[in-house]
C-alpha cells in the first residue's frame, strides 16, 4: 500500500475545494489579484495538489523563521525549504494587503484566477540568513542564491489559500499525475513497495540499470519522477527530457515501472533538498527514495568548489529517517563492463576489470560534434531525441549581450556585429538595441532603476525566444545594474533551449571619451540637471563581474573588437 502522508494527511486542496470551486471563481473576480510567477505558480501547484502536505497555503513568518533555522514548521513538523510568496511595496499598496485580505493568484501564462489567499501576515524577510542557512553560502555562483538577489521581491505574505481550481497544462497531461491520483494508481496496480528516482537530467542505460537493480532487491515497482518545474538554469529543456523518458520507459521489463510528471520548482539547495524531495515523493505514495551523490547540487561555487560535499544530501536524510518514514536507496555509481556487456556498482568490479564511461561533459560534446554515441551507454531512441532537440553548436542560436554607457560604442560594434554574421551567413542575425526597444516595446518605462531593469528583462525574453529558434541575437542595452545583467544571463540559460549560449562583452569605453563624443548632449543635460536616470553621472554604472570579453573603444578599433567577438563565438564552435 502507498505510504502514509507527511503530516498523517494529504492536504488535497483541490479535492477539498472543489464543492465550493464556483463560489471561490465568483468572488476571485471582485477581488484584487496578484499575477503569480513562474515560480510561484509550481509552488502552488504543489501546495494545492497535496504535494507539500502538510503545508496549505504560503508560509507566514512564524513558519517562515522556524523552517530556515530548524528545517521545521513552527508547530515542529519537519520542512526544510521555505515556500514564500513575495510582493513588492507597490503590490501591498496597490491591492491595499493587510493582514486578513483576500488576494485572487492568477495563472501567469492566462491570468486566469486558481486559488484565493487570506493574507495572515506580511513580513519582511532576511535573505541573505535564507541564502547562508538554507543555501549555505550568500554565494550568487549558486541560481537560488542569485535568484534571491535578483527576482525576490522586499516582502513575503503568508496565509491559508483555498484552491479554485488546478493550473491547466496542455503538453504531457496524461503524465500528470497529482498525489491522489498517483496513489490510486499504486493501489490499482496493487503496488506495495515504490521506489521513486528524481531526476532533472536525461536518463541512459546506468540509470535504467541503477532503478532496476534497486526495484529488485527491494522487491518494488519503480516511479520514474522527473521534474518538469524549474530546474537549473542551463538545464536540459523538459519537453526534450519527457521524449526521453517516454523512450527509455520501454526498456523496463513490463509491469515495473510508472513514468509521472513532478511540476517542482527547484532550488539546487543539495542536503535540504533531498529531504524537500524525500517528503514530496512520500506525499505521492511512495516508499523508498534514492538519493544521489551532491543530490539536488548547483555545482562549483564562486572559489571553484562544490556547495556540498558528496554525501552530504544522503546523510541528512538518515539523519531525519525515523521522521521521514521513507526508505533511503542510496545511488550507486554504476560502470558499464565490456567483458560481460553489463552495468554493474563501481564499488562491486573485481580489481583489473575493463570499464568504460562517458561523462557529461563527453555526452554534450558528442551531441555537439555529431560524434557516435554507443549503444552500451544509451539507447537508440535516447540519442535520437536529443540530436533531434540538439543540433551541432554551428547550428545553434546564441546572444551577445553587449553592454557600457552611452555612447561607449556598443550600438557601433552591435551593427557592424551584424553585418559580419550576415555575411557569414547560416543563421537569421536578430539586432535588439536598447534605443530601438524601448520606441517599440517599452514606451511604458521611464529610465529609474527599475525601469531599465524591466527593460532589460523584456529584451531578455524577446532574445531567448529568437535564440531557441536558432537565431544569432546581438542586444545592446546599457544594462547599468549587475543584477539585470544576470537576470538577462539566467533569462536565456533557462529558457533558450539548444540557443542556451549567453556572452556578455563589457564595452567599457571610459566616461571621459564616452561624453566628449556626445553629439545628442544627453551627459550635458544630465550634469545640468534636465533629465535623469543617465548612467555614469547621476546613476552609477555596476562594473560588470564576469564579462566574456572586455573592449574600448578607444584602444581597439570596430573592426578589431568585432574581430575578437568573432574569435569568441569560433572558439566556443558557434560560427
Amino acid at each position: 500500500m502507498a505510504n502514509s502522508p507527511h503530516g498523517g494527511i494529504l492536504k488535497d486542496l483541490i479535492l477539498r475545494d472543489e464543492p465550493i470551486s464556483l463560489q471561490l471563481q465568483e468572488e476571485a473576480f471582485s477581488l484584487p489579484d496578484l499575477v503569480l510567477t513562474e515560480r510561484q505558480l509550481c509552488d502552488l501547484e504543489l501546495i494545492t495538489n497535496g504535494g507539500f502536505s502538510p503545508l496549505e497555503g504560503f508560509m507566514n513568518e512564524a513558519d517562515y523563521k522556524s523552517v530556515v533555522d530548524n528545517l521545521r514548521l513552527s508547530n515542529g513538523v519537519l520542512f526544510p525549504i521555505p515556500v514564500t510568496l513575495d510582493v513588492s511595496r507597490a503590490d501591498i499598496d496597490s491591492l491595499s494587503i493587510i493582514p486578513g485580505s483576500r488576494i485572487a493568484l492568477l495563472d501567469p501564462r492566462d491570468e486566469e484566477p486558481v486559488a484565493i489567499i487570506t493574507v495572515e501576515d506580511i513580513y519582511t524577510p532576511d535573505l541573505v540568513k535564507e541564502a547562508i542557512e538554507v543555501f549555505g553560502a550568500d554565494d550568487p555562483a549558486h541560481p537560488s542564491v542569485a535568484y534571491l538577489r535578483n527576482r525576490v521581491k522586499t516582502f513575503y505574505i503568508g496565509g491559508n489559500v483555498q484552491a479554485i481550481k488546478a493550473p491547466t497544462h496542455f503538453d504531457y497531461v496524461a503524465l500528470r499525475y497529482t498525489p491522489s491520483e498517483l496513489r490510486a494508481q499504486f493501489k490499482k496496480l496493487a503496488w506495495r513497495k515504490v521506489v521513486a528516482f528524481q531526476t532533472r537530467n536525461p536518463m541512459h542505460r546506468a540509470h535504467r540499470e541503477l532503478t532496476v537493480r534497486a526495484a529488485r532487491q527491494r522487491q518494488a515497482n519503480v516511479l520514474i519522477h522527473p521534474v518538469v518545474g524549474l530546474t537549473k538554469p542551463g538545464d536540459v529543456d523538459h519537453y526534450t527530457r519527457v521524449r526521453v523518458y517516454e523512450a527509455i520507459m520501454q526498456k523496463y521489463p513490463n509491469g515495473m515501472g510508472q513514468l509521472a510528471l513532478l511540476p517542482l520548482a527547484m532550488r539546487m539547495a543539495g542536503p535540504r533538498e533531498a529531504v524537500w524531495h524525500a517528503i514530496i515523493r512520500k506525499n505521492y505514495g511512495a516508499t523508498h527514495f534514492i538519493v544521489g551523490r551532491d543530490h539536488a547540487g548547483p555545482g562549483k561555487n564562486s572559489q571553484g568548489k562544490d556547495f556540498y560535499g558528496p554525501y552530504d544530501a544522503q546523510d541528512l536524510v538518515i539523519k531525519y529517517h525515523d521522521e521521514l518514514q521513507i526508505e533511503m536507496v542510496p545511488f550507486q555509481q554504476m560502470t558499464y563492463i565490456p567483458s560481460t556487456d553489463e552495468y554493474q556498482p563501481v564499488d562491486e568490479v573485481p580489481k583489473g576489470v575493463q570499464t568504460l564511461d562517458i561523462s557529461g561533459t563527453e555526452l554534450r560534446k558528442r551531441l555537439r560534434t555529431g560524434a557516435p554515441i554507443p549503444d552500451w551507454f544509451s539507447y537508440d531512441a535516447v540519442v535520437k531525441v536529443l540530436r533531434e532537440s540538439y543540433p551541432p553548436r554551428n547550428k545553434q542560436g546564441f546572444v551577445v549581450f553587449l553592454t557600457g554607457l552611452h555612447n561607449s560604442g556598443k550600438d557601433v560594434i552591435a551593427k557592424a556585429l551584424q553585418v559580419t554574421l550576415h555575411q557569414q551567413g547560416g543563421r537569421s542575425v536578430s539586432l535588439l538595441l536598447g534605443e530601438t526597444v524601448r520606441q517599440e516595446l517599452s514606451t511604458d518605462l521611464g529610465f529609474a532603476p527599475e525601469d531599465r531593469h524591466e527593460n532589460v528583462h523584456r529584451i531578455a525574453f524577446v532574445a531567448s525566444e529568437l535564440t531557441r529558434a536558432g537565431a544569432a541575437v546581438i542586444a545592446a542595452p546599457t544594462a547599468p545594474q549587475e543584477r539585470s545583467r544576470q537576470l538577462a544571463r539566467d533569462t536565456i540559460l533557462q529558457s533558450g533551449g539548444s540557443g542556451a549560449n549567453f556572452f556578455l562583452i563589457h564595452v567599457a569605453t571610459p566616461l571621459e571619451h564616452c561624453e566628449k563624443h556626445d553629439r545628442r548632449g544627453l551627459y550635458a543635460k544630465a550634469r545640468h540637471g534636465e533629465i535623469k536616470g543617465v548612467a555614469g553621472i547621476d546613476e552609477a554604472y555596476e562594473t560588470p563581474e564576469a564579462a566574456d570579453l572586455t573592449v574600448d573603444v578607444t584602444k581597439q578599433s570596430i573592426s578589431e573588437i568585432v574581430h575578437s567577438v568573432v574569435l569568441l563565438l569560433e572558439t566556443n564552435a558557434l560560427l
